[in-house]
């Protein structure tokens, strides 16, 4: 079984860089969108603000640029392994998420972004 990557399905910018992923980066990754994903409260709570990307045997959960650094270093490309194991060293893991959030506050302004993007949802 391959992980799971959620993402928001009302974000186009979003939705782009979860096919990204399952198509490039890591191929046979599952994406589904978090709308649709029947998470439980908390889960969907994060998955306004963060992607996820969940173990195949969902006892675990990344969020943010963990998620992205866990499908870096566990994907099936080993020229991105280093990439995804220096987003989670001590210091620029703390810049990874620094950058993570700053492109998700501003996910309106991406490629393939649209002013949903950046409208906080209830819920």
């Amino acid at each position: 079984m391959a992980p799971v990557l959620i993402y928001d399905g009302d974000c186009g910018f979003c939705a782009a860089s979860a096919r990204l992923a399952a198509e490039r980066i890591a191929p046979g990754l599952r994406i589904a969108e978090s709308q649709r994903a029947g998470l439980p409260p908390g889960l969907r709570a994060r998955a306004r603000d963060e992607v996820l990307l969940a173990h195949p045997d969902g006892r675990r959960v990344w969020g943010g640029a963990d998620a992205v650094a866990v499908l870096l270093t566990a994907g099936p490309r080993p020229v991105l392994r280093p990439v995804g194991a220096l987003m989670r060293a001590p210091g620029l893991r703390a810049l990874s998420g620094i950058a993570y959030r700053w492109v998700a506050r501003n996910r309106h302004r991406m490629p393939g972004g649209t002013a949903s993007c950046g409208v906080p949802r209830a819920g």
